[in-house]
């Protein structure tokens, strides 16, 4: 009977009352759009990172860590390698040969970090080929092929089969030249990476700097699952916990690999909770203002109820259930357009070209595509529950202090 009145009562006052709800509906709407477009393009950032630039996981020699020599490379790599093959869990191993160097055409240069590859290795461990722009990906049979950023080939104003230049420091401290043709130019959402990364042939490095082919500076291991990453580095640390204890060799995944990535997530996600809860905080003084009026509009009409025989306890439930009915009623309205909003874009994508340039200096698509777990939803309909009955608290008291007598009068 209660739930029946209280329902009633918040149409009585249709415009009031849709007014109310059309604030719900759109502070909701904008804060868990906001929360779904900061989720999505961070889990984008993350993605890619892992396909393009670091996959799952990483092995180092410790010592490579604190000084990128190429006499710090991965003692008995084989080893690893070996294990890794067998993995089930593993979709592909790239071991690399890593050099710092300078790469020169006859308009500039730039410092670059080179990565020696095995082409088909690289193509199972990082989905780098896909974002070629231009020309084509390293093959075995070509000579002297060179991959680059666009970023890095607008700085040397350099072209497909140009001549580039590679200036390295060899094994024995010397340094060393090699010329490279270029092969192909890629274009990531991340314009450090595009601009410090250049790939060839590993055999190509080693024959440039001295060392044996089978040397490597690092593995890198992509999975088929990442949500399996952290369980997969734990096995492969018991495997080789000796190694690991004899610091050998360092095992990390993504998140430590870049820990800004990784603080970023757990930064978007804590940020859009707060401007979901800040909208909620804002609308709850809305609503009490709304109920506020509608008590002191409905005095006479209380006092009746009161006079003939309701106790103030349904008076209270009966102001509350008003206002969780308001509120819910907005809160529904509000998570179903962001709901179908969010599916769309999450479909066909944000287009945020305008900003482009400053998205990709932060390693972020100009495409984004929201996306907000079902959790998410859950949650916010327990906050909304919760921000109605603490809105109500106040408009039911003042309702309870009505004296019967005197609210009849009025």
């Amino acid at each position: 009977m209660i739930l029946q009145i209280s329902w009633k009562n918040v149409w009585r006052n249709k415009a009031r009352s849709l007014v109310i709800i059309s604030a719900i509906t759109i502070g909701l709407f904008g804060g868990i759009f906001a929360y779904a477009l900061m989720l999505g393009g961070t889990l984008q950032r993350v993605d890619n990172a892992i396909k393009n630039e670091t996959a799952n996981l990483q092995l180092h020699n410790p010592a490579y860590l604190l000084e990128q020599d190429i006499k710090n490379t991965i003692v008995n790599p084989k080893e690893y390698l070996d294990y890794l093959e067998q993995s089930p869990e593993v979709m592909g191993i790239s071991d690399r040969l890593k050099s710092s160097a300078m790469i020169s055409t006859a308009y500039a240069s730039s410092g670059v970090s080179v990565n020696g590859v095995y082409p088909e290795k690289e193509m199972k461990t990082t989905r780098l080929f896909e974002s070629l722009i231009a020309g084509e990906y390293l093959k075995e049979s070509d000579l002297i092929p060179i991959v680059i950023g666009d970023k890095l080939a607008e700085k040397l104003n350099a072209d497909i089969s140009d001549k580039l230049i590679i200036s390295a420091p060899s094994a024995d401290g010397k340094v060393v030249y090699g010329a490279y043709i270029l092969k192909g130019i890629y274009d990531t959402d991340n314009n450090m990476f595009d601009g410090m990364q250049v790939f060839i042939k590993k055999r190509d490095l080693a024959e440039l700097i001295g060392v044996d082919e089978n040397t490597s500076s690092e593995i890198a291991v992509s999975l088929y699952n990442s949500d399996m990453t952290n369980t997969f580095i734990t096995s492969l640390k018991d495997k080789f916990l000796t190694e690991i204890e004899d610091k050998s060799i360092i095992i990390r995944s993504w998140k430590e690999i870049d820990p800004m990535l990784s603080m970023m997530v757990d930064l978007m996600s804590k940020l859009g909770w707060i401007f979901v809860v800040v909208i909620l905080i804002a609308l709850i003084f809305g609503i009490i203002n709304t109920m506020l009026m509608v008590v002191l509009e409905r005095v006479r009409e209380i006092g009746m109820l009161m006079a003939i025989g309701m106790n103030k306890f349904r008076v209270f439930v009966m102001i509350m259930w008003e206002t969780v009915f308001l509120s819910v009623t907005g809160g529904i309205v509000g998570m179903l357009f962001s709901l179908g909003f969010i599916s769309y874009f999450k479909t066909y994508g944000l287009n945020l070209s305008a900003v482009a340039k400053g998205m990709n200096s932060l390693g972020f698509s100009s495409i984004i595509y929201p996306e907000a777990p079902f959790s998410f939803y859950i949650e916010v309909s327990l906050m909304i529950i919760i921000t109605a009955i603490l809105a109500s608290i106040y408009p039911a008291l003042k309702a309870l202090k009505l004296h019967p007598t005197e609210a009849v009068r009025e």
